[in-house]
């Protein structure tokens, strides 16, 4: 599924597609260059899901945990990872298989511990304001 986003006030709206979208699914993995809008997109989805606290990039920290209306949201950034056995010492099983969302920003660090299934989401920009997110079952 394509979604157009032209600005900043439209994220709102596509992150309540996404979660129709998905469905009771609640791993999400977001695909972007740098700077593509992957933590805004996930401080959006985090409102939708009725996290009413800061929404803040992990990079330093790798998971940030959040409490919405449905329980445990965790936001991983496994960016700084060297290795994935770096992801193995964090337990992110624990994470992963909790029944809790899961949003992981560049899941292409961790790629032989990515569960079964999951949304892909791939942000593409187009230009300063506008993007294409595309959803995808996997």
């Amino acid at each position: 599924m394509d979604v157009p986003v032209n600005s900043l006030s439209e994220l709102k709206q596509a992150a309540e597609k996404l979660v129709a979208f998905a469905g009771d699914e609640k791993i999400f993995l977001f695909y972007g260059d740098m700077g593509a809008g992957k933590t805004t997109f996930i401080q959006s989805l985090c409102g939708a899901l009725g996290v009413h606290e800061p929404v803040t990039s992990p990079t330093f920290s790798i998971v940030n945990e959040y409490n919405g209306t449905g329980g445990k949201l965790y936001h991983f950034d496994f960016y700084r990872l060297k290795k994935q056995d770096e992801a193995l010492d964090m337990g992110y099983e624990e994470y992963f298989y909790s029944g809790s969302y899961c949003f992981i920003e560049w899941p292409e660090k961790i790629p032989d511990l990515l569960p079964e299934h999951y949304i892909r989401i791939d942000i593409q920009v187009l230009s300063d304001t506008e993007r294409k997110l595309t959803f995808t079952k996997i």
